[in-house]
C-alpha cells in the first residue's frame, strides 16, 4: 500500500513539474520548455500509433483478414504502401495514385456532411415564420434579417451602387463579424477552462491548498 502511495506522489511531483515547465513559456523560451514540448509530442505520436492499430487496424483490417478469412482486405496492405512512395523520386508518380483516391473518397464524404449539414438549415431558416399565433417571432425575425444581409454581402455578380444594398451589405458583414467574435470567445473561453483546470490541480491535487 505503502507503494502505491509513494508511485502515486510521484506522479504527482512529476505532473506537477511538467505543468510548471510548460507554462514557463509564459516568462520566455526556454531549455525545458523545449525540452517537454518534444516530450509531449513524442507521447502524442507514441499514443497516435497505438491508437491507430488498437481501434482501427486491427479490428477493421487484421481481424477481419486473418479470422474470418475476408481475403479482399489483404489488398489494403499494398495500397497503404503507396502512400510512403512519396519519399522515393522514382516512384513518386504512384504515391500519387492512392492519394487522389483518397481525395476523391474524402472529397464525396465531406460533400455528403456538408449537404446534410446546410441544406437543413437552409429549409429551417425558410420556413420559420415570421408571425404566429397572434405574435411576432423575434428570433426568427432576426434570423431572417441577418441571412438577408449577409447573403447581399457576398452577391458580387453586379455592382453594389445602390445605398440601401451598401448598407445591406455593410450590416451583414458587421453581424459576421459578430458571429465571428463570438466563435472566437468560445474558443478562448475553452482555453481558459483548461488553465483553470491546471490551476485546480497545482492547487489542490498537489499543493493541497484547495479542498473539495
Amino acid at each position: 500500500m505503502s507503494g502505491l502511495n509513494t508511485f502515486h506522489g510521484l506522479e504527482l511531483w512529476v505532473a506537477a513539474l511538467c505543468t510548471l515547465g510548460i507554462y514557463s513559456i509564459l516568462y520566455r523560451e526556454n531549455v525545458v520548455f523545449r525540452f517537454l514540448e518534444h516530450l509531449y509530442v513524442g507521447l502524442a505520436m507514441g499514443y497516435l500509433v497505438f491508437t491507430a492499430w488498437a481501434m482501427v487496424l486491427e479490428p477493421l483490417w487484421w481481424k477481419p483478414m486473418v479470422k474470418e478469412l475476408k481475403w479482399t482486405w489483404a489488398f489494403a496492405l499494398p495500397a497503404g504502401t503507396l502512400w510512403y512512395l512519396i519519399y522515393s523520386r522514382r516512384y513518386v508518380w504512384m504515391s500519387r495514385l492512392i492519394i487522389m483516391t483518397a481525395l476523391g473518397v474524402a472529397s464525396g464524404y465531406a460533400f455528403n456532411w456538408f449537404a446534410n449539414l446546410v441544406i437543413p438549415q437552409l429549409s429551417a431558416a425558410i420556413e420559420r415564420p415570421l408571425y404566429h399565433q397572434g405574435a411576432l417571432q423575434i428570433s426568427n425575425i432576426i434570423a431572417a434579417i441577418t441571412l438577408i444581409c449577409v447573403l447581399v454581402y457576398f452577391f458580387f455578380s453586379f455592382e453594389q451602387k445602390s445605398r440601401v444594398v451598401q448598407g445591406t451589405a455593410a450590416t451583414g458583414r458587421w453581424l459576421m463579424m459578430v458571429a465571428f467574435g463570438a466563435m472566437f470567445g468560445t474558443t478562448v473561453m475553452a482555453r481558459v477552462s483548461l488553465f483553470i483546470g491546471r490551476l485546480q490541480f497545482l492547487m489542490g491535487d498537489w499543493l493541497g491548498i484547495l479542498r473539495p
